[in-house]
């Protein structure tokens, strides 16, 4: 098992892992591969159904993450990227945003698993809104399938992340322009970043994972 230069990352043969913490051991969130290797439990982590796990996977080597780092994630879905950032940022904490009522009861079985992670029911697009329960934070990661996912993200880092903080953006090209090239679509959200002054770090093509779908790593 092999530490990557993202903390709380491990490489085993072609295949990413976190660790899972005690109290979860033995458990899975997507029916992923449990793998023990020196007394301690590891998830693996499928970059089919995670794009941060395709990140990685695709060459990202940089995440500011640390165990006690807090996290806002937009756009949680399910949880089953949420749950390796909380193996990552085990004594952390996750403020969780999700929109749908229905899948927030999925996500919800996940929290009761995991206590570092905070569900809220919110619209990411109205940061103002979940102001009474979310400081400011030192990552922001966003997975947002709406045609103005860049601005969403602007205005979340403006109003939450801390000074030289670090944030994430799953682009999904076909969600905002579905007549231009992908890289074209790329292009513009960096371009509106840049105008925002918030700093590209790294950018990430997901092929072969994810079609149409770039990361975007960015520091402000």
């Amino acid at each position: 098992m092999k530490p990557l230069p993202i903390t709380g990352v491990y490489r085993y043969k072609n295949k990413i892992f976190t660790e899972n913490p005690v109290y979860c051991k033995g458990l899975t969130v997507y029916d992923e591969k449990l793998l023990k290797y020196h007394n301690k439990e590891y998830r693996s982590w499928n970059p089919y159904k995670s794009k941060l796990s395709a990140s990685i996977h695709n060459g990202l080597k940089r995440l500011d993450l640390s165990e006690k780092s807090t996290i806002l994630y937009l756009g949680a879905a399910t949880g089953t990227t949420v749950s390796h950032l909380s193996d990552i940022v085990n004594n952390g904490v996750i403020y969780a945003i999700e929109k749908s009522p229905f899948v927030l009861k999925k996500l919800l079985q996940l929290c009761n698993q995991r206590k570092n992670i905070i569900p809220i029911m919110s619209d990411a697009n109205h940061p103002e809104r979940y102001s009474v329960s979310v400081p400011i934070v030192d990552f922001i990661y966003q997975d947002i399938s709406q045609r103005n996912q860049d601005e969403i993200f602007i205005n979340n880092i403006r109003k939450y992340l801390k000074i030289n903080g670090q944030g994430i953006i799953m682009v999904k090209a076909r969600s905002i322009d579905v007549s231009l090239n992908p890289k074209q679509v790329y292009n513009q959200v960096i371009d509106k970043l840049n105008l925002n002054k918030i700093k590209i770090i790294d950018v990430i093509d997901l092929s072969h994972y994810e079609k149409d779908h770039a990361s975007i790593v960015v520091s402000n």
